[in-house]
Parts: C-alpha cells; sequence; structure tokens
C-alpha cells in the first residue's frame, strides 16, 4: 500500500483494486489529475488502512480475493467513523442488477470498465462537492487561485494551466517563498514509488513560468542555484516580451 503524498490536492481518494495494472493506471491517473491517492490489493489490506486513515473517498472493485468490494462497503457502512465516507465502484460488473445490489449496500455511485478517466474525475469531483466543505480562495501577491473551480487568475487576467502546472502552482501558493528542491517536488507530484525523469520539473516549471507572466510582469517564480524552485513576489526580474 502507497503512502499518500503529502501535497495540496483536490482530495484523497482510497483505490482498492487487486489488478495491479490497473491499479497502477488508477494511481498515475488520479496524480495527475491532482488528487492524493492510497491504493491497497484487496478489501482486508483496505480495512487495515481505514483503522489509522480516513481518505476523502473510497473507489472499489467488486470482484477481489478474500473481502469483496460489496462485503468491504457493506463493513465501512457498519463502522461508526466510516459510516459516511463516500463509495464508488469502478467494476467490470455491468448487469442491472449488480448496480442495484451495489447502492443497496451503501455505495454512493457506479462505474462500470472500462471507464475514461474524464468520466471517473467528474464522478469524484461530484461526490467531493457533497461531502467535502468549499474550500478558501487562496491569494499570494496578484495571483488567486479558486480550489473549488480549478481557476486562477493574475491581476485579473485568467491563467490557464495544464493538470500538473496546477498542481505545481497550488503547492507553491500553500507555501509561498519556500525553497521546493526538484527531488521533493517529484515525490510531491508523482508519489515515492513513480519513476520520472528530474528534467521533467524544469519542464513544467518552464510551462507555469510561461502560464504566469505576461510580458512586462514580474516573474514569480525564482530558481534558487543549486537547491531548487519557489514563488515568490519578492524579487523583480520582469518576464520576456
Amino acid at each position: 500500500m502507497t503512502p499518500p503524498p503529502q501535497a495540496a490536492t483536490r482530495g484523497h481518494v482510497l483505490v482498492v483494486e487487486d489488478e495491479p495494472a490497473l491499479r497502477l493506471l488508477l494511481e498515475r491517473s488520479l496524480h495527475q489529475r491532482g488528487y492524493q491517492v492510497s491504493v491497497a490489493p484487496d478489501g482486508k489490506k483496505a480495512l487495515s488502512f481505514l483503522e489509522t486513515t480516513r481518505p476523502d473517498v473510497a473507489l472499489l472493485d467488486w470482484m477481489m480475493p478474500g473481502l469483496s468490494g460489496l462485503e468491504l462497503c457493506r463493513t465501512i457502512r457498519q463502522k461508526p467513523g466510516l459510516r459516511d465516507l463516500p463509495v464508488l465502484f469502478l467494476t467490470a460488473r455491468t448487469e442491472e442488477q449488480d448496480v442495484i445490489a451495489g447502492l443497496d449496500n451503501g455505495a454512493d455511485g457506479y462505474l462500470t470498465k472500462p471507464c475514461s478517466a474524464d468520466r471517473l474525475d467528474a464522478r469524484l469531483r461530484a461526490l467531493l462537492r457533497r461531502t467535502r466543505p468549499v474550500q478558501d480562495i487562496i491569494t499570494f501577491g496578484p495571483l488567486t487561485l479558486e480550489p473549488e473551480n480549478h481557476q486562477i487568475t493574475r491581476s485579473g487576467r485568467p491563467v490557464m494551466l495544464g493538470p500538473t502546472e496546477y498542481r505545481l502552482l497550488e503547492l507553491f501558493m500553500h507555501n509561498p517563498r519556500r525553497v521546493f528542491s526538484r527531488e521533493d517536488l517529484l515525490e510531491r507530484l508523482w508519489g515515492p514509488n513513480v519513476h520520472v525523469e528530474i528534467r521533467t520539473i524544469d519542464v513544467h516549471i518552464r510551462r507555469l513560468r510561461k502560464a504566469l507572466n505576461g510580458a512586462g510582469e514580474t516573474d514569480l517564480i525564482r530558481t534558487v542555484r543549486a537547491a531548487g524552485y519557489a514563488l515568490d513576489d519578492g524579487h523583480a526580474s520582469p518576464a520576456a516580451g
């Protein structure tokens, strides 16, 4: 089971899936979309995890050895501290009676495999909106970030970011002026068990700079030689036109 990374995220998802390839695919896809992800290979390990950590939503396979997803969902609903935990099934069982059984046993939603990443993301966001309080708007210097709708503006100008650049900026805005090493950023964005080239961080920093900094505007990303990067409005290097 992977420990959750420490970066600020859109929500913490526990993925319970016994197929290793699909489990890894879901973990990477959700990480890339800004979620904090923990994984468990079966229902029993998921219950062990839930004894000490409460995620924001549980994403369950149905057919697993030992303790099925249906049994896991039923057990979750019987535990006082977990009764209101959002549960979403992602399963190959497509019959109407299976859907009904999943919902009757306490699931909040039901998706069938194969399922696109966009559809899964939309369902997770809908569940999180119902169960999590509205997140506070974050500001730093001329920047404003609205986590609820993923909107960023600089001095009122909309800033369009890709998923990874958004997560980078969100991390920076939660930790203004703090210098993050490239290694730290890699682990926080992709988790400790995913191999990504160190140069990848430089690529995403360049993209973030290009999106944030208009011609003549102060470059808000500070490069600290041999150390890393920070969000900082205290230096006055104008962006290139």
